[in-house]
């Protein structure tokens, strides 16, 4: 079962900026603590940003503080990632999900993530 669709990632300079999306399905996030994580190679997964279902952030990375910021539209259950200023330090596969991750009998369910490429 497909929860979590992300798309928006792709390949960027150094200064520039993405927007990130998530697209969830069931309505149980809707009043959910969502977050986007990020995974580099050889790398564990990391929380960037969270936000609440009424819409306050409720964390942001410090390496990405001042540069990223997560919004939510409920009536849409999606799930937005801006992200200004990227460096190549930024460089990962993102994800959405809840925070703390979705998880069913003691499986967590990730969506496919999108690349997001930092380079000149």
């Amino acid at each position: 079962q497909v929860l979590f669709v992300e798309s928006g990632g792709g390949l960027v300079q150094p200064g520039g900026s993405l927007r990130l999306s998530c697209a969830a399905s069931g309505s149980i996030f809707t009043i959910s603590t969502m977050g986007w994580y990020r995974q580099a190679p050889g790398e564990q997964r990391e929380l960037v940003a969270a936000i609440g279902s009424g819409g306050w952030t409720s964390y942001v990375l410090g390496s990405v503080k001042g540069r990223f910021s997560i919004s939510r539209d409920n009536a849409l259950n999606t799930y937005y990632l801006q992200m200004n200023s990227l460096n190549p330090e930024d460089t990962a596969v993102y994800y959405c999900n809840t925070n703390p991750p979705y998880r069913v009998r003691g499986t967590e369910y990730w969506g496919q993530g999108t690349q997001v490429t930092v380079s000149i």
